[in-house]
């Protein structure tokens, strides 16, 4: 699902800005302090996909203590909530059309590899070749997974986790729905998703940006008869 851009760039700004509005060069010493800066890590790293200048940081910091303090507003929001909206969006789109580059030639260099692709752009690679049934696109699979960004950063593992998973494979993203039914129970696979497959524009923040490349190593465990009602997905369709 997708968020209203504004709102996104509001809640993320004024909850992670908390902590800019202080000196750049002053380390949180008190346990107030530190925690403050804890609520401007997790939610300023959301930011990051606005690749702002120093100046610019400091604009919002400078509109967010404004506003937490009561004080006259130098500028009227309301005026500019479309000027908001379209730079987020233009450097949004920037930053994917960068990432997306990226992601294409990680995947060239994988098929170049050894590595097969689909006509959709999904490429893939058997580790080891199952031997038993296919899933259909509305089995219930049991997998173990790990889930990195093309730079080895994991994003999501429940081999790090030690615990497989099952959900119903027409509940996830593109490419796994795709990947894993050319794979046999008791395979093990290495998928190189790209973006339109996976996230697309909008990644899915904190930890893959808009027009992010998936890498998945995905074991087939085993085909299920009905999903579990608590089922957890590793990749969510949108």
């Amino acid at each position: 699902m997708k968020k209203n851009v504004l709102t996104s760039l509001v809640v993320f700004s004024l909850v992670g800005l908390t902590a800019v509005s202080c000196s750049k060069n002053k380390d949180p010493k008190t346990e107030e302090e530190k925690t403050f800066y804890s609520i401007g890590t997790m939610f300023g790293s959301r930011l990051s996909q606005l690749q702002m200048t120093d100046a610019e940081i400091d604009s919002l910091a400078s509109g967010l203590r404004d506003s937490a303090k009561g004080e006259k507003q130098k500028v009227d929001p309301m005026a500019y909530q479309q000027k908001i909206q379209d730079m987020f969006k233009s450097r949004m789109e920037k930053q994917s059309v960068d990432v997306k580059k990226k992601g294409a030639e990680f995947l060239d260099k994988f098929i170049k590899d050894g590595g097969t692709k689909t006509a959709s752009g999904l490429a893939y690679k058997h580790i080891v070749v199952g031997t038993g049934a296919t899933p259909k696109e509305t089995d219930v699979v049991k997998v173990h997974y790990h889930g990195t960004l093309t730079d080895g950063t994991v994003f999501d593992s429940s081999v790090e986790r030690g615990k497989e998973v099952s959900f119903p494979l027409n509940r996830v993203i593109k490419g796994w729905t795709e990947g894993v039914q050319l794979m046999k129970v008791g395979g093990k696979t290495k998928f190189v998703i790209p973006s339109d497959l996976a996230y697309g524009d909008a990644g899915a923040p904190p930890k893959i940006r808009g027009g992010e490349t998936l890498v998945f190593e995905v074991q087939l465990l085993g085909i299920e008869a009905a999903p579990a009602a608590s089922a957890q997905a590793p990749a969510h369709k949108k």
